[in-house]
């Protein structure tokens, strides 16, 4: 399966935000991408935390879903849609769930992940609190996609901050293991310096699977800067491919089936679990 990573250093308008991926998943479904995942956020990086609550939608409505089942629907693609604000199920809200959105090459939706880890850091000078404007999901999901060829990908969910939680994905793995793991991220620039190649690798490497890394990189117009470096990696930890720093771009690749049967084959972790 031939699948792309979308990077973006998103701005405080909807608009320019929803255009810009609309072009790169365009340019990424042209190159010969099957499945294409978009970074958190990729929607909307406001000035201030709470512009995401103007910005909410209602599951399977408003704009920013739109644009993400007309879009796999016109390539023919599975469109993972990084994350964009949901407004719960129930009533009043004053938070919001971040939310990443899988959809069918016919626009259908196949999956739905809500954020369960939320992020906050404080380093003396920089603060940041997710909690402030987001309430966190309770449950791991995964879809099942098929490429071109007629092959059959079982594909986990996870957003950014999950990724410092390796329980999460090995959730994932049962009851059958997922081939591929997406982890849309917004990595600051000091935490995804220091860790986000070396975590990215670690989960490939637990959990013998590909993980696909798309990610904001590059400095907003809120002031915000994120680390960047969208990558894909091979079950084995190898970096297969990876964006050179910040700025947007497409990182891409192909998944073999022989390789993540190889990797299972030689070193069975998987099956010598106790736990």
């Amino acid at each position: 399966m031939q699948v792309a990573a979308i990077q973006m250093v998103s701005t405080p308008s909807v608009e320019r935000n929803l255009a810009q991926a609309r072009e790169l998943v365009a340019q990424a479904a042209q190159a010969g991408a099957e499945l294409v995942a978009l970074p958190e956020y990729f929607c909307l990086l406001g000035q201030s935390d709470t512009d995401k609550l103007a910005h909410a939608e209602r599951l399977l409505d408003g704009p920013i879903q739109r644009m993400l089942s007309q879009t796999a629907r016109e390539h023919g693609i599975w469109l993972v849609g990084g994350t964009l604000p949901l407004i719960p199920d129930d009533g009043p809200f004053e938070r919001v769930r971040n939310c990443c959105l899988a959809f069918a090459p016919d626009g259908e939706l196949a999956a739905r992940y809500d954020k369960v880890h939320l992020f906050r850091f404080h380093d003396g000078e920089r603060r940041y609190d997710e909690a402030a404007t987001l309430e966190p999901g309770s449950s791991p999901a995964a879809f099942d996609a098929s490429d071109r060829n007629g092959g059959h990908w079982r594909v986990g969910l996870s957003v950014c901050y999950d990724l410092r939680f390796p329980e999460l994905y090995r959730a994932l793995m049962q009851p059958s293991s997922c081939d591929l793991l997406l982890v849309p991220s917004a990595f600051t620039y000091p935490t995804g310096q220091a860790h986000w190649e070396l975590l990215l690798r670690a989960r490939a490497v637990e959990n013998q699977s590909y993980v696909l890394a798309p990610a904001q990189g590059g400095l907003h117009e809120n002031g915000r800067r994120t680390w960047g470096h969208s990558m894909l990696v091979d079950p084995w930890g190898e970096v297969m491919a990876q964006q050179a720093g910040e700025g947007a771009g497409i990182v891409a690749g192909s998944l073999a089936r022989a390789r993540l049967a190889q990797v299972r084959a030689q070193l069975p972790a998987l099956d010598h679990r106790v736990l």
